[in-house]
């Protein structure tokens, strides 16, 4: 796959933090009401996904009927939130709060509805407040497509104070 996306060369290791679930453990949601991650997210992904070794995570993602955009096949827009939810969980993984500011995907093929993908993502490093990542949707299954890639996507997230940075806007989110 290809993409204009410029990963520094110069980028600090990513540390996976103290206090974080282990390699195995399922990440919590960092909100309840995400559409990404969200349990109770009415009409969301409920994204899950499972820590791996190091700072990077592992999911899947049934591709329901109600995920449709062209006739028979996923919406590019879902798949766009599933690669930013995806890595973003991964970020969780270090211990910190950090939010897209660029969120580069290469469309490889057409995913068709009922299709089972597995997702893979990991945090490349960081440099100063910025957190580079990387994610890859292949299709799982017996048929002759399993294995195959179908998008890959690369993230740029910046650090950030959660209680600064939503703390004006908490109180217009979905209480649960």
């Amino acid at each position: 796959m290809r993409t204009t996306f410029v990963v520094p060369d110069d980028l600090d290791a990513p540390r996976r933090g103290d206090d974080v679930v282990a390699p195995g453990d399922t990440i919590p949601p960092h909100n309840p009401m995400c559409y990404g991650c969200g349990p109770r997210s009415p009409h969301g992904l409920h994204l899950s996904m499972i820590a791996g070794e190091g700072v990077t995570a592992t999911g899947e993602l049934l591709v329901e009927p109600r995920f449709e955009g062209g006739p028979g096949v996923i919406h590019g827009g879902i798949l766009a939130s599933v690669f930013d939810e995806s890595m973003g969980l991964g970020l969780m993984l270090m211990g910190l709060t950090a939010v897209t500011v660029v969120l580069d995907i290469d469309y490889a093929r057409p995913v068709p509805i009922g299709t089972r993908l597995r997702l893979d993502a990991r945090v490349l490093g960081t440099r100063r407040r910025q957190v580079y990542a990387e994610a890859t949707a292949t299709v799982l299954g017996a048929d002759r497509a399993a294995g195959e890639p179908v998008a890959g996507a690369h993230g740029l997230f910046v650090i950030v104070d959660p209680h600064a940075h939503f703390g004006p806007t908490r109180d217009l989110g979905q209480k649960e």
